[in-house]
C-alpha cells in the first residue's frame, strides 16, 4: 500500500509537466520565429491550463461522481492530443511552414510517442489499479489474490 501511494504520488510531476509542455513549446517557439495564427495562439495558450486542470482533478478527487466520465474525457483527449500532433507535424513538414526549424517537428512527434506510452501504461496498468482498488476497499479475497500473483 505504501509503495503504491508513494508510486502515484511521484507519477503527477511528469502528469504536470507533460500537461504544460506544449503550451511552454509554442510560446518559446512563437517567440523564435515560428508564427501561429491568433486562433492557434489562443488554444496554445489555453491547453496547458485546462490540461494541468483535468491532471489535477483526476490525481486528488478519486472519489468524486464525475471521475470515471473525466477519466474517458482524458483518456480520448490523449488520443487526439496524438493524432493532431501527428497531422500537424505531417501537415508542417508537406508544406515546408517548418523548415527552417525542423527540429520542432522531430520534438511533437517525440512528444506524440510519450502521450502514447502513458495511454499504453494505463492500459497495461489497469489490473493493478483494480486490485489496487480492492486493497483499498478492503475487499479483496483469496480470488484475487490468485488473480494478481505473478
Amino acid at each position: 500500500m505504501t509503495a503504491a501511494k508513494i508510486m502515484l504520488g511521484c507519477d503527477l510531476l511528469p502528469k504536470i509537466c507533460m500537461s504544460l509542455m506544449l503550451t511552454v513549446g509554442g510560446i518559446l517557439a512563437h517567440y523564435l520565429g515560428v508564427q501561429h495564427a491568433l486562433w492557434q495562439l489562443i488554444g496554445i495558450i489555453l491547453l496547458g491550463p485546462v490540461w494541468l486542470t483535468m491532471v489535477l482533478v483526476l490525481h486528488y478527487r478519486h472519489n468524486d461522481s464525475y471521475i470515471a466520465l473525466l477519466t474517458k474525457i482524458d483518456f480520448c483527449f490523449r488520443w487526439a492530443m496524438i493524432a493532431a500532433l501527428i497531422a500537424s507535424s505531417i501537415y508542417a513538414y508537406s508544406t515546408g511552414r517548418l523548415a527552417e526549424n525542423s527540429w520542432i517537428i522531430i520534438k511533437l512527434m517525440g512528444f506524440a510517442c510519450l502521450i502514447f506510452c502513458g495511454l499504453m501504461i494505463r492500459v497495461k496498468l489497469k489490473p493493478f489499479s483494480l486490485g489496487y482498488a480492492k486493497i483499498l476497499q478492503d475487499t479483496q479475497d483469496d480470488a484475487d489474490n490468485l488473480m494478481y500473483a505473478p
